[in-house]
């Protein structure tokens, strides 16, 4: 390669390299703060923790963000301890990341105590039906997520899944821990939807 052309290649590429290096630089990352309640910090990753850990980065990444590429994760733990949630939470939202994915109702609930602007993603048992939200469809504000709680209702909505599946049904055993789940609201929807759909439910506890 004769000199000038030598040259001409290394200002083309002195040229190019700042460009490239700013778009990189431009490249916007979103920050997802992860915080659980028990679960330690250094094993709310892909590769250390449990299953539904493991799934929510795989889940990421099949939408297009990755953790070192637009994805930074900060992550945190309560450690099992329930009096410095609130100063856990405030720290938190302190550093001002595009969203919080965290755990456990009392958690929830610090976490919309502290912002009404970040979104929070809520995986708990009662994070609607405790309060933290309107419904389980729309939980309304800043907050969302999945509960496995959802609500009384849900006794009665089973109960017609389980008449369509099998429509000769006509005698179904409820299974309670004590009298008083059996006759308590969610014992009472599991009636209501029997009675509405001709299927005799029968309590069944110690």
């Amino acid at each position: 390669m004769r000199r000038r052309d030598f040259m001409a290649t290394l200002g083309g590429a002195s040229f190019a390299w700042p460009i490239a290096a700013r778009a990189q630089q431009s490249r916007k990352q979103n920050r997802v703060a992860f915080v659980h309640s028990g679960i330690p910090a250094e094993q709310l990753t892909e590769s250390a923790g449990p299953f539904w850990v493991r799934r929510f980065y795989e889940t990421l990444r099949k939408l297009g963000d990755l953790e070192g590429d637009n994805l930074v994760v900060e992550r945190y733990s309560a450690e099992g301890r329930t009096d410095h949630l609130t100063a856990l939470a405030g720290t938190i939202v302190s550093r001002k990341p595009d969203v919080i994915v965290t755990n456990l109702h009392a958690l929830v609930m610090a976490f919309t105590q502290a912002t009404s602007e970040i979104p929070i993603v809520a995986i708990a048992g009662t994070s609607i039906w405790g309060g933290s939200g309107r419904s389980l469809a729309r939980p309304g504000g800043n907050l969302t997520g999945v509960s496995i709680n959802a609500g009384n209702e849900i006794t009665g909505k089973r109960l017609e899944i389980l008449k369509e599946t099998v429509p000769s049904l006509t005698k179904v055993a409820y299974l309670a821990s004590a009298r008083a789940a059996w006759e308590d609201d969610a014992g009472s929807s599991a009636r209501q939807a029997g009675s509405r759909l001709g299927v005799a439910v029968s309590g069944i506890f110690p």
